[in-house]
Parts: structure tokens; C-alpha cells; sequence
């Protein structure tokens, strides 16, 4: 059997299948498009569910493709077996209602045996038990050899989940020799050996499974295959293990190179290490490639977990460095042929991974100190399980995930506490919870059968701010009511109204509704399953059901909030101009005050950028486009090129807001007429929210007034107590700064004076410890700093000394720590004098072994502080 590469396998099977009528369609992205169930496409046949389940037209009834998949499932497993990933290609040709069995089977027989010339005798296949027709087909049609046909239950060959579309599945194995396998005698499919390979599944979607178990034959059956390239590559190419396939071993080479480590059979601690790495930096690869960002939650996390688990795992093997944008290099270089977003994101891949690998080298320096304490006391404990709180510890102060903890604890061999740090976890979120301040909303808003009955609000807002109105239901509380009087605060119902309600992260409009005899004022409008509900206080009279109100939309307000609405569309685009198309809303307020935006990227933005960003979005200002909103569908929408926001569920028609042929997005807010209507943009603020994701906050219009006049009071201000004139305020302020400087550098040498003159005297009352000098001293207004400027003067004067000081300022303590070389070789650590030094005065802290540093609130302690650093020590 002749030995062919990974990349032209790939190729193979899809002109195989396109010579045979089927559409090729290129890898989706690794991120879910319309199923918002799924955080990665983890199967071949995931993105294409809406053709099977007829919710949407596939463009060809045959259609093959190549699919990048993400399983994290089996997490623990990659590295240690020969075959668990992460990241793998699936193969598949999918029929949508065209073909079946016969020709699936067939078609499949024949791209293994006369296209990759895989020997016939080497080939068994699986079938659902009591699927007789597709064993038909193996005996009867293709000539395979009963013996070699395996019948298993539902738990191996029928494909099903919950109620909906399933059916039977017939599988392709190759059997890779009795040397594999387990030396009974009848060994075969189904057999939890090593000897047969399953390699391509055949699923039959030709049921419909209802709520009672019942299996109904559907009117269209479907073919869904899946074919492993990975693991194709290893019958191919007669290896053993994913790792050996020729793609995979460039990129297990750069490691081994890199390192410095051989890579030997598989078994050794090193070789998991290499393999991890291995498939880890394939997974990160793809995954920024597309889209994804390192982040605490979701599809972000899976994929800094990743990230950081390559790292932990270079640093096993003593790399010392950044080294995994290297790496993703190899990525690109073996697979960028087929996957062209690899190449033209190569320098925003190297930039995430350099970031995110920099930061967690970072949380690995604060906390190795403290796990390193943990490791110690265990195994003088000969504890085999970090417990919860010191699990909880580390993640909530040093920023280590549990699974990096137990990652960094698995070469002891000591494991965590999952259940006692989920419950210290608990504890805290519901700490959290009782501390947080929050605002009650109305009962209402929560309830959905407080407006059951109740068509849809026709909202009319877009057109109007002024309407009247029917009055359909009055709530008080949580029940309706016929009537309500002055005084009273209720949800009001109309049949159709002018008053936008928040959504989408524009705040409602407000206003007032008149009667007759009644005046109410709106401070804010919520929808309910499509119901409006306007939050009122009825200010005279009484508004009963069945009422005609006047409504009216407080029209500044709902100018000003438009107005902000418009910006977020200029600045989303501005923003993906200046800093690349990556960046993605991940979120906004507007109001009639300022506009906030929240965005993906994974550095900060500097002023040049941001200054380059307002320049965009005042140009589109001053250029007066017109704003114009259309309604058409979704994919409609998308062809015309409508921005959408990934995780927002759109219906069947989408409202398109275009500002002239700079920006179209997909929103149902309130917009101004044309762009000049905006008045003008200014950014108060950009910062991080979180890893990966930035936040804006700016101002329009009249708004900007606001700073300037705030700023002409403050320079107002400076002139009269610099008594200087604003225009030469700055050269006043230089003077002073200059003056200022040197008086600090005069008071500097003052204090380091006296520091020098309090070594010496330190030194002359030192009191002997274990061969060496304990140095004991206590200041007041001494900073931290000041106190490690001492101590190290203290380290340089004597050889074989330990410092422990202390300093009070502003009612706080403060300690340093100094430990000698050839004390440190006698077993003294810093970080442990520390620490019994601030639990005398009440305090905590730590550090590493030369030098270490803690606090403590409670200044009438730093006598015993001293005392009980001697009695540790054995000095007293």
C-alpha cells in the first residue's frame, strides 16, 4: 500500500467526490454560525444540521467537505494515547435526501480500495443488528465476506440524540495485524483492542425519533459520513499514532528542536509533554485564526486553557521562553495551503499567542512561591490531595485555574480538592452576592404570565414620537387590575406605541401619557415576549383599561440617545479600520448622556490610534450621510454585507441600518437622519473589561460641551493659583515640577544618609543565629522601598546575615525580609521568615528565598512581630 501524505489525502477525497456530482464547499469556521447549543463544531456534520433538519435549503443535494473540528471532551487523554486530539480534520459527503445506503457504502468502497488501494482483506465493516439491508449491501453488492461484516447493538452502530432525526450507521475498519491485537480468537470490530481501526462512519438518517421512543420513517433519509484525516493518515502511512503522521511530526520536530528534549517511544514523561504541545498548538492555531479570543468563559477559555497547558508543558520540558508563536509557524507551513486564513492572519495569530503566553508566564512567577509552599508541607505531611481552600487560594489571588494547579501538581503526583473548591467558590459567590448593591426591577419584567393574552405591542416609534393609544392591561405588582389611581406606580400596557423600549443596550425611551382626566410620566419601557410594558407613576386622576391615552416621547432625550446609537455604528467601523477586521462588538450601552462600546481585542489602544479613530468618525460626521433602515432577511442581509453581532438571535426579517457607504449593521435601535446629526465624537476613556475584550466610552453632540467647559474652569483655576496667565500656564507648572525634583532628590539623599548610618548600628546589635547574624530593626515613614534599600546594604556589609525590618506609616506595617546566599543554603527562606513575622502582628505575605515582604494593620504589634521572627529562628 503506497504511503501518501496527510494534505493529499485531503485533496483525493474531495475530487473523489466531486467527480461523483458533489458540491465542495470549503471548512466552516471553527465557531458555531447559527447554533448557539454548540461552543465549537466538534463533528464534520455540525455546521450543515440546518439542511438535514430541513430548516434551510443546502445548495447542492450532494455536498462534501473538509471540516475543522475542536473536541476537548477527552482532555486528559491527549498526549498520553496514540490517537486522542484536540484539533482534527473530518472528511465526510453528505446526501440531502438524494442518495442512500447502496450508494454510500459503494462509493466509500471504492474510494478505499481502487483510490487509496488499501487492501481488500484488511477491511471489515459494522452494521446496526438488525439493519439487513446494509449488511445486504457489504455480502451481496460490494462482495465483502460475511465473516468479515460484524453486527453490533444501538450502543455502537445506531446514531441518536434525544427525540428527532436518527437512524442506523455502518462502519469501515482496517485491521492492522494479530501483532496488535489482544490473541483471542475471535477478536474483531467491536473488540477493545488495538488491532481494528475504525475509520469512516456511515450514518443512515432515516427515522424520526418522537417523545414516546417511537421511530418513524422519514419521507427524505439523509447520508452523513465522517472519515478521521488524521487518523486515515495513519493507515496510509503504517504509523502507529497521530503524532507520527508526516504534518504532525514537522510540528513534533519543532518542538524536540526547540527543547533540546528527545523524542523517544511515546511512553515517557518528556514524550506526553512533546505531544501535548503537539496537538494543543494546532488547536490554538485554528482557533485565533478564527476568531476566537484567550478569555475566563466559554469558547475564549477553551482555548486559553489550551494555550497555557502548552506552556506549563514546554516549561516541563525547560524551555525557558517564549516559544509557541514559533510553533503555530510550523502550523501555518503545513496547513496553510488548505486553510488560506492561517497565512493571512499569521502576524494576528502571533500577536494573541505572544500576549496571552507573556501574561500567563507572568501568573506563573507570582504563584509558583505559594504552590511551591503547598508542595513543600504536603509531602512533609505526606498528603496525597491539595485542599480546597489552598486550591481556591491560588485561583482567587494568583490567578491559577484549578485545572492549571492540578496540571502543575500531576508530576508529584498530588491531586485537588474539586469538590472543596467548588464549595469555597460557592461561599464567595454568595458572598459577593450579599455585598452587591443592585436594582430591584419591578416584578414585572420577570414575570411572562403577567402579560399572557397579550398580542405583541405594535411599536410605531421609528415613524412617531407622538401617538394615541389603547390601554390593554394595568399592572400593579404582579397582577393586572382594572384601575389605578394618583400615587400608584404601574405597568401599563398599550395596544400600540411610540415609547422604545430597552434593547439591545439603548435605554428606553421616556415621556407621559394623558388622559382625560389623568397624567402619567414613563421613566422606562420594558419589553415581555413582545409585549411593551411602560413603567409609570400616575401622577393626577386614574387610567383604567379600555382608556385612549395621549402618548408623547420626551423628544431631547430620544434625540440624544439616537444620536449615541449612530456613533456605535461609526466607531465599530472605525475601530475594525484602524485596528484590523478581528475586532467584534461584544457589547454597548447608549443613553441621552454617553455611549459605551465593548469590543474584541487583545492589546490596549494607544492615544495615536485612538485619536485616529475619532478623526474617522468626525470625517463620517462631517460628511452628512444619510442614515437609511430597510427590512429584508437574514441572509439577504449578510449578502449585502450587514455586520451582525455573532451571539444575538435574529428573526425571520432583520431591520438593515445603512450610514451611507461607510457601515451597515443589523439593529433595531433608534438612529438620527444623516451622520451630520450626530454633531460631533469624542472618546472619554479606553480600557480593558477583561482578556481580550476593550471598552470605549465616548460622547456626541452637545455632550461634548460638558469636558471643554469643565476644562476651561480648571485651567481658570490653575491660572489664578499659579498666577500666570493660560497660555504660559504649562512653562509655570515645568518650573514648579523642576523645583519639586530637586527637592525630592535632596530629601532622597537625606534618607539614604540616615539609612546608611542605620546599617551600621544595626549591624553592631545584631544577635547570632545558626552561624550567621540576625539583623532586627523597626522605622517609622520608611517605605517598602526604603526597606529593601536597607537590606540589601545589610546583605552587602555581611556575609552569612539574615535582615527582618519593619516600618509603620500612615497606621500601616510593613516588613521586609533578607536572606543571605550562605544563609539560604542553610535552609533559611524569606518567604517563610515573613510570613511568621506578619501573623504576630495579624498580618500575611510571602515571597521567594532571598527576599520577601508582608503587611500587617495593627502598628502595637510590631514588637511581637520582632520577637517572634527571633523565636523562629532560634535567636531569642
Amino acid at each position: 500500500m503506497q504511503k501518501i501524505g496527510l494534505n493529499e489525502l485531503r485533496t483525493m477525497f474531495r475530487d473523489f467526490f466531486v467527480d461523483k456530482g458533489h458540491l465542495a464547499h470549503k471548512s466552516y469556521s471553527l465557531i458555531p454560525e447559527k447554533d448557539t447549543s454548540l461552543l465549537l463544531i466538534g463533528a464534520g456534520m455540525a455546521p450543515l444540521k440546518p439542511y438535514f433538519t430541513g430548516a434551510e435549503t443546502p445548495p447542492r443535494v450532494r455536498m462534501t467537505t473538509c471540516q475543522k473540528c475542536i473536541r476537548t471532551g477527552d482532555l486528559d487523554n491527549v498526549g498520553r494515547t496514540a490517537r486522542h486530539a484536540t484539533f482534527f480534520e473530518m472528511l465526510g459527503n453528505f446526501s440531502f435526501g438524494d442518495y442512500f445506503k447502496k450508494e454510500s457504502l459503494t462509493g466509500g468502497w471504492e474510494f478505499v480500495t481502487e483510490v487509496l488501494g488499501m487492501p481488500e482483506d484488511r477491511l471489515w465493516a459494522s452494521v446496526y443488528l438488525e439493519d439487513d439491508e446494509a449488511y445486504d449491501i457489504w455480502v451481496n453488492d460490494i462482495g465483502l465476506p460475511a465473516s468479515r461484516v460484524v453486527k453490533l447493538g444501538k450502543e455502537d452502530n445506531f446514531w441518536e440524540i434525544g427525540v428527532g432525526p436518527c437512524g442506523p450507521c455502518s462502519e469501515l475498519y482496517y485491521d492492522r495485524g494479530p501483532e496488535h491485537g489482544c490473541g483471542e480468537p475471535d477478536c474483531k470490530p467491536g473488540c477493545d483492542c488495538d488491532r481494528f481501526v475504525e475509520f469512516w462512519n456511515h450514518v443512515f438518517t432515516q427515522f424520526n425519533r418522537d417523545e414516546e421512543g417511537t421511530y418513524t420513517p422519514l419521507a427524505n433519509p439523509n447520508i452523513d459520513t465522517g472519515l478521521g484525516l488524521e487518523r486515515l493518515a495513519c493507515i496510509m502511512q503504517d504509523t502507529d499514532s497521530i503524532f507520527e503522521v508526516d504534518t504532525i511530526k514537522h510540528i513534533l520536530d519543532g518542538i524536540v528542536k526547540i527543547s533540546g528534549v528527545e523524542y523517544e517511544d511515546g511512553a515517557a514523561p518528556t514524550d506526553v509533554s512533546i505531544r501535548i504541545i503537539t496537538d494543543h498548538i494546532r488547536s490554538v492555531t485554528f482557533l485565533i485564526a478564527d476568531g476566537v479570543m484567550p478569555s475566563s468563559d466559554g469558547r475564549g477559555y477553551i482555548l486559553r486553557r489550551l494555550l497555557r497547558r502548552a506552556a506549563v508543558h514546554g516549561r516541563k520540558l525547560g524551555v525557558d521562553r517564549i516559544f509557541l508563536t514559533e510553533l503555530a509557524d510550523l502550523v501555518i507551513e503545513v496547513s496553510g495551503g488548505e486553510y488560506e486564513e492561517l497565512v493571512e492572519k499569521r502576524e494576528y495569530i502571533h500577536k494573541i499567542i505572544k500576549l496571552e503566553e507573556e501574561r500567563f508566564a507572568l501568573t506563573i512567577d507570582r504563584g509558583s512561591d505559594l504552590l511551591s509552599e503547598y508542595i513543600s508541607d504536603m509531602k512533609e505531611f505526606e498528603q496525597g490531595v491539595l485542599s480546597g481552600d489552598r486550591v481556591f487560594r491560588l485561583h482567587d489571588e494568583m490567578g491559577f485555574s484549578p485545572e492549571l494547579t492540578k496540571e502543575l501538581l500531576a508530576e508529584h503526583d498530588i491531586e485537588i480538592d474539586e469538590d472543596g473548591y467548588l464549595a469555597e467558590l460557592k461561599i464567595q459567590q454568595e458572598r459577593s452576592r450579599q455585598s452587591r448593591k443592585t436594582v430591584n426591577v419591578e416584578a414585572w419584567t420577570d414575570n411572562d404570565s403577567i402579560v399572557s393574552g397579550l398580542d405583541k405591542t405594535e411599536f410605531i416609534g421609528y415613524d412617531t414620537l407622538q401617538s394615541r393609544a389603547r390601554v390593554l392591561r394595568v399592572i400593579s405588582g404582579t397582577k393586572a387590575v382594572d384601575i389605578a389611581c394618583a400615587g400608584e406606580t404601574v405597568g401599563i400596557v398599550l395596544d400600540r406605541t411610540p415609547f422604545y423600549a430597552e434593547s439591545g443596550g439603548q435605554a428606553s425611551d421616556v415621556g407621559d401619557l394623558v388622559g382625560e382626566n389623568s397624567f402619567a410620566h414613563v421613566d422606562m419601557a420594558r419589553k415581555v415576549n413582545g409585549v411593551f410594558i411602560h413603567h409609570a407613576e400616575i401622577e393626577t386622576g386614574a387610567i383604567n383599561v379600555g382608556d385612549e391615552l395621549l402618548c408623547t416621547v420626551e423628544a431631547t432625550t430620544r434625540n440624544r440617545t439616537a444620536r449615541n446609537h449612530t456613533a456605535t455604528h461609526l466607531l465599530h467601523k472605525a475601530l475594525r479600520e484602524v485596528l484590523g477586521g478581528h475586532v467584534q462588538q461584544a457589547g454597548s450601552s447608549v443613553d441621552a448622556e454617553q455611549l459605551r462600546f465593548d469590543f474584541t481585542h487583545y492589546e490596549g489602544v494607544n492615544g495615536y490610534k485612538l485619536g485616529e479613530i475619532e478623526v474617522i468618525v468626525n470625517r463620517v460626521i462631517d460628511e452628512f450621510m444619510p442614515v437609511t433602515t430597510t427590512e429584508t432577511d437574514i441572509e439577504e442581509a449578510k449578502k449585502k454585507g450587514a455586520t451582525a453581532l455573532f451571539d444575538e438571535k435574529y428573526g425571520d426579517k432583520v431591520r438593515v441600518v445603512e450610514v451611507g457607504d461607510f457601515s451597515m449593521e443589523l439593529c433595531g435601535g433608534t438612529h438620527v437622519r444623516n451622520s451630520g446629526e450626530v454633531g460631533a465624537f469624542k472618546i472619554l476613556s479606553e480600557n480593558s473589561i477583561g482578556s481580550g475584550t476593550r471598552r470605549i466610552e465616548a460622547i456626541t453632540g452637545t455632550g461634548v460641551l460638558n469636558p471643554l467647559t469643565r476644562a476651561e474652569d480648571i485651567l481658570a483655576e490653575l491660572s489664578k493659583v499659579f498666577k500666570s496667565a493660560p497660555d504660559t500656564i504649562l512653562d509655570k507648572v515645568g518650573d514648579v515640577l523642576t523645583d519639586m525634583k530637586s527637592l525630592r532628590d535632596e530629601l532622597d539623599g537625606i534618607r539614604k544618609e540616615g539609612i546608611g548610618s542605620s546599617v551600621d548600628s544595626l549591624l553592631a546589635s545584631a544577635t547570632d543565629v545558626d552561624g550567621g547574624k540576625l539583623v532586627t530593626g523597626s522605622f517609622e515613614g520608611l517605605t517598602a522601598e526604603d526597606l529593601r534599600a536597607m537590606a540589601d546594604d545589610i546583605r552587602a556589609a555581611a556575609k552569612d546575615v539574615i535582615a527582618a525590618l519593619a516600618s509603620v506609616t500612615n497606621g500601616k506595617v510593613v516588613f521586609i525580609v533578607a536572606v543571605s546566599d550562605t544563609m539560604q543554603e542553610k535552609g533559611h527562606q524569606a518567604g517563610a521568615i515573613v510570613k511568621a513575622m506578619a501573623e504576630a502582628a495579624g498580618g500575611g505575605g510571602g515571597g521567594k528565598a532571598d527576599m520577601a515582604q508582608a503587611g500587617a494593620k495593627n502598628p502595637s504589634k510590631v514588637g511581637e512581630a520582632m520577637a517572634a521572627v527571633k523565636e523562629f529562628l532560634g535567636a531569642a
